[in-house]
C-alpha cells in the first residue's frame, strides 16, 4: 500500500489557479490509493457575513474553524489533510500549519497567467458581473503578493497549460511513496 510522506498538503495560489479543483481531485486520488484523508476548502470555513472591518477575509474565523475541523478529521483517522486556501504571508502559513496540527506540511503554490485565469473565472462567475470584476482585479494583485511573500519551501506548479489531472499527478509524485 502506498504511504504519504506528508500529513498535510496545503494548496495555495491566487484566485482562478485551480486550488479547489486540485484539492478535490487529489483527495479522490488519495482515496483510490487507500490513504485515509480529508479535503478542506477553506473558502467555506470563512463564508459568513458581515466581515469585521479589521478582518475583511475572515482569516481568524477560518483558522478557528480549520483547527476544529482538522482535529475532527484527524481523530476520525485522516492521515493526510488536503487544504485549498490562500495564504499570503509566511506568518499566515505558520498559523495555518499550527491550526491544522501539521508536523509535515507540503506547501503547494499554484500559479497561472491572467489570460488563463480569465476564462476560468468567467465560467465560475458567469451570472455575477460584480464578482467576476472583483476576482479578475484580485488575481494579479494576489499573485504579486504571493510572489513577494518569501515562501521558500514550496512545490510550485504553473497551471496555465495543464489539465487538473496533470497538476494532481505532480503533487502525488511528491507526496506518495
Amino acid at each position: 500500500m502506498p504511504i504519504a510522506t506528508f500529513d498535510t498538503v496545503l494548496i495555495n495560489g491566487s484566485v482562478g489557479t485551480g486550488k479547489t479543483t486540485a484539492a478535490d481531485r487529489l483527495g479522490g486520488e488519495l482515496e483510490r490509493c487507500g490513504i485515509p484523508g480529508a479535503v478542506i476548502d477553506v473558502d467555506w470555513l470563512r463564508r459568513s457575513w458581515p466581515a469585521p472591518p479589521s478582518d475583511p477575509f475572515r482569516t481568524t474565523l477560518a483558522l478557528e474553524n480549520m483547527q476544529a475541523i482538522a482535529s475532527n478529521f484527524r481523530r476520525a483517522g485522516a492521515r493526510v489533510l488536503v487544504v485549498a486556501t490562500v495564504v499570503e504571508t509566511l506568518d499566515e502559513l505558520q498559523r495555518n500549519t499550527a491550526a491544522l496540527a501539521s508536523t509535515r506540511l507540503l506547501h503547494v503554490r499554484l500559479t497561472a497567467t491572467s489570460d488563463a485565469v480569465l476564462p476560468r473565472l468567467t465560467r465560475r462567475h458567469d451570472d455575477d458581473e460584480a464578482a467576476l470584476h472583483w476576482h479578475t482585479q484580485r488575481h494579479p494583485e494576489l499573485a504579486r503578493a504571493l510572489d513577494q511573500a518569501g515562501f521558500t519551501d514550496e512545490l510550485r506548479i504553473d497551471t496555465t497549460h495543464k489539465q487538473p489531472a496533470e497538476v494532481v499527478e505532480e503533487i502525488l509524485a511528491t507526496i506518495v511513496v
